[in-house]
C-alpha cells in the first residue's frame, strides 16, 4: 500500500504549499517518486476558453485527455466529488502520496502551525506525524504532555522532517 500523508493547517496562507514543495524536492533528490492530491472545497477550472480541450468539454465530452511528449492530463466531469480513497485508487507507480488539505481524513498528518495565524491544532494528536511551526511547542493550546511526543520542526528543518518521513514510510 502506498503511504499517504496529509499536510494541513487551520487557515489559508500558513505555508502548506511552500512546505509541501520543499518536501517534494527533497524526496525527489533522494530518488523517490511522489504524487500529490490537492483538495479544493471551492471548485476549480483547469481548462480555458479558446483551447481545443475546453471546446471538447463544452461540446459535451464526459472525459477529455490531452497528451504531449512530457505531460498527460485527464479532465473528467463528475456528478459528485471523488473520495480520497477513490482518487488514491487512480495513482500508480509512486512511492508516496501527499495530500494538501483533507483535514478530516484519517491519515497521518503534518500540521503547519503559524504564529499570529493559527489558534489551535486542527488534527487529532493521534494522527499527527509532525508539527512544523515557528512557535515554541509550549505555546500551543493543547494537552502539553501528549504533544511533547510529536516531533516538532521549524520551517528551516525540512531535511530532518524528510528523514522522519523516509524512516517511517519509505524504508
Amino acid at each position: 500500500m502506498i503511504p499517504v500523508i496529509s499536510v494541513v493547517a487551520g487557515h489559508s496562507n500558513t505555508g502548506k504549499t511552500t512546505l509541501l514543495c520543499q518536501i517534494i524536492k527533497s524526496l525527489k533528490k533522494r530518488g523517490y517518486k511522489v504524487a500529490t492530491i490537492k483538495h479544493d472545497v471551492h471548485g476549480f477550472e483547469i481548462d480555458h476558453p479558446g483551447k481545443d480541450t475546453y471546446n471538447h468539454r463544452q461540446a459535451g465530452a464526459d472525459i477529455v485527455m490531452i497528451s504531449s511528449p512530457k505531460l498527460f492530463a485527464m479532465i473528467e466531469g463528475v456528478e459528485e466529488e471523488y473520495s480520497l480513497d477513490q482518487l488514491l485508487n487512480k495513482i500508480q507507480g509512486v512511492d508516496i502520496v501527499f495530500t494538501e488539505g483533507y483535514k478530516k481524513m484519517d491519515k497521518p498528518k503534518i500540521e503547519v502551525f503559524r504564529e499570529g495565524i493559527s489558534k489551535e491544532l486542527v488534527s487529532p494528536l493521534n494522527q499527527l506525524l509532525a508539527i512544523v511551526t515557528d512557535v515554541d511547542i509550549e505555546n500551543i493550546d493543547v494537552d502539553i504532555e501528549n504533544i511533547k511526543e510529536i516531533p516538532q520542526f521549524s520551517f528551516n528543518e525540512i531535511e530532518k522532517l524528510v528523514d522522519l518521513i523516509e524512516d517511517k514510510y519509505l524504508t
